[in-house]
């Protein structure tokens, strides 16, 4: 299999504090190596897993909604092989997971396939690979830089400016985390098409790392939960607009709206960066 690589020396700040960079850096490599990136009217499935899954989810919504073709994102075990595409694109952080493998050692040789992986040394388990070095991140590490570093290549190679995103990522590291957030016990996170991958990426942020009860909804499909005698209100987080019914429903249960101006994927920064802190109880 032939195999594109941008071995790089790694940034020297890994984790949360280096996506901006890795965003950047990744937006140039969707230029130079656009030939083996999805075209424009393609058939495309998108398969990762974990926080590369929701990834994934994002990305084909996002591909489907600019007019870019039909797009399906799966979870690797759940790929559909009757269905027929013009590419494949896998996103797996080090290439080595039996079951991906499995997967682009059977579509070889039908349908072309890119992987985009960190890992210097991942195996060229598909057509084209293409190693995003410098998002590597330790095996033990919380999974951050990674999944939003693929989405931003990506979306740029969609054609968007990240400039803005990347501004906003600064941001977003910068600006302290409130004491509501850091104690809170529940979490309810909120997207609309693309951003519902985004959504799903925060739940499992926090479910996974910060061991705190969370989860994604499409944002029209949410009804807030009162909370009950004694009980703190649930954080619903919400990646794009939020409707004033929403907002009025929020305030009505007794929870906290959370939201921002910022593009939704540096929002999901501020998850990461709450996700690595952990849960604070609150003095007694």
């Amino acid at each position: 299999m032939n195999r594109n690589s941008d071995r790089d020396t790694p940034s020297a700040d890994h984790g949360v504090e280096g996506q901006p960079d890795c965003w950047t850096r990744a937006a140039e490599l969707a230029v130079r190596h656009r030939e083996v990136l999805p075209r424009r009217g393609e058939r495309v499935a998108v398969i990762g897993s974990g926080a590369s899954y929701a990834m994934a989810q994002a990305y084909a919504a996002l591909r489907e909604a600019e007019g870019h073709g039909e797009t399906d994102a799966f979870s690797t075990s759940a790929f559909l092989y009757g269905r027929e595409y013009d590419r494949i694109v896998a996103l797996t952080r080090t290439g080595t997971a039996p079951v991906m493998q499995r997967l682009l050692g059977k579509v070889h040789d039908s349908v072309p396939s890119v992987a985009l992986t960190a890992s210097p040394d991942a195996p060229g388990i598909a057509d084209h690979t293409l190693r995003l070095d410098f998002a590597d991140e330790p095996a033990e590490a919380i999974a951050t830089l990674f999944p939003t570093t693929v989405l931003a290549l990506l979306r740029a190679h969609l054609g968007e400016n990240l400039d803005d995103a990347t501004d906003d990522a600064y941001e977003a590291m910068e600006e302290s985390l409130p004491q509501v957030l850091l104690g809170a016990r529940q979490f309810t996170f909120l997207g609309s098409g693309w951003t519902y991958g985004i959504a799903e990426a925060a739940a499992q942020l926090m479910r996974d790392n910060a061991g705190t009860w969370a989860q994604a909804y499409q944002e029209p499909e949410y009804r807030p939960r009162p909370a009950g005698p004694g009980q703190q209100g649930e954080v619903t987080w919400v990646f794009g607009d939020v409707p004033e019914r929403l907002a009025q429903a929020v305030r009505e249960a007794g929870g906290t709206l959370v939201s921002s101006a910022r593009d939704p994927l540096a929002d999901l920064v501020r998850v990461q960066r709450l996700a690595v802190a952990g849960p604070t109880r609150p003095a007694t």
